[in-house]
């Protein structure tokens, strides 16, 4: 998927993003921004105005652009986050781009952002692993340049000679034998992981596969079901709010998706939006035991002046 200019014929002026007003910071908040913690009746934490500072985790496909082409009122309410100071991040379960080319796709778009707003579930699998193995480890990739880019930088051998994992992520490039090669090697003792869950990813003429259908096959015939690092893993949640350096009280996430966006915020605290522009319609939403707490047709609806979290009460 390269980007298109089909996607400049549909935005408004170009949004520049400077630094020096919304680079994310990399600490942990302190804990004292947290000042008089402490649970209410039903009503979240209790912070005073001063301490409240929303925060917000953006879904990409299906909520800022299909294919190439931004999605209307993405380009409006990232404008709105850049001038109201608002720390945010772009989180994406397709591992099949880097930072850099998500950065240069949204360019192509109108939106100019730099590549340290964005994690993706490849950022998240490299984290895992080095995390489980600080020593170093070894896999047999089945994936793109994102994810080969993150193992490569976490120091990861990429090898079919009894690699410790077999790894399975967004590609255009699947075939019978790879698939044979990653169930023989699964079967030969490589634990079994891939960077999400997702069955299919929009596209402007329908749901197209996605990382989770790359892995039924294996799995069927190995009988071993991989372990998804991508979202809803608290792990990632864990990680993207690590990086912009907030607590999930504070943090909106904004997704498409019940079973990846929502449900990865409402376990990891953070009040949820879905968004009707890309795969879960409000009609879907009936058959999932979880609800968001807010829905919008797109981001264009979304004020983050206005907006409340759901997991605070605000004191004056």
């Amino acid at each position: 998927m390269n980007s298109s200019s089909r996607g400049l014929a549909v935005c408004s002026p170009k949004i520049t993003i400077h630094l020096q007003c919304v680079k994310p910071h990399f600490k942990l908040a302190k804990r004292k921004t947290l000042k008089g913690r402490h649970r209410n009746k039903g009503n979240g934490i209790n912070l005073d105005n001063r301490s409240y500072q929303k925060s917000f985790i953006l879904d990409m496909d299906g909520v800022v652009y299909t294919d190439s082409t931004l999605i209307p009122g993405a380009n409006e309410f990232v404008n709105r986050l850049a001038k109201g100071n608002y720390k945010f991040l772009f989180l994406t379960n397709n591992s099949y781009y880097t930072p850099l080319e998500l950065s240069n796709r949204l360019l192509n778009m109108g939106i100019d952002v730099p590549e340290d707003y964005f994690y993706t579930s490849a950022m998240a699998t490299a984290s895992f692993l080095k995390v489980q193995r600080p020593n170093g480890c070894s896999a047999y990739v089945i994936g793109g340049k994102g994810i080969l880019d993150e193992l490569e930088n976490a120091n990861i051998e990429i090898t079919s000679n009894k690699p410790d994992y077999v790894i399975v992520a967004e590609t255009e490039e699947y075939d019978y034998a790879k698939i044979i090669e990653a169930t023989l090697l699964i079967q030969e003792g490589a634990k079994f992981i891939a960077t999400n869950q997702d069955l299919t990813g929009p596209s402007q003429r329908g749901p197209v596969p996605a990382c989770g259908a790359l892995v039924a096959p294996i799995e069927k015939v190995t009988g071993i079901a991989p372990y998804f690092l991508g979202k809803p893993n608290p792990a990632m949640m864990f990680w993207a709010r690590k990086k912009l350096g907030v607590h999930s009280a504070n943090c909106f996430i904004i997704g498409d998706r019940m079973d990846t966006d929502i449900v990865g915020g409402l376990e990891s605290g953070m009040t949820t939006c879905l968004v009707q522009s890309g795969v879960t319609t409000k009609n879907d939403m009936n058959r999932f035991p979880y609800q968001p707490d807010y829905v919008f047709n797109n981001l264009g609806e979304i004020y983050p002046e206005t907006i409340q979290s759901k997991r605070i009460r605000v004191e004056s």
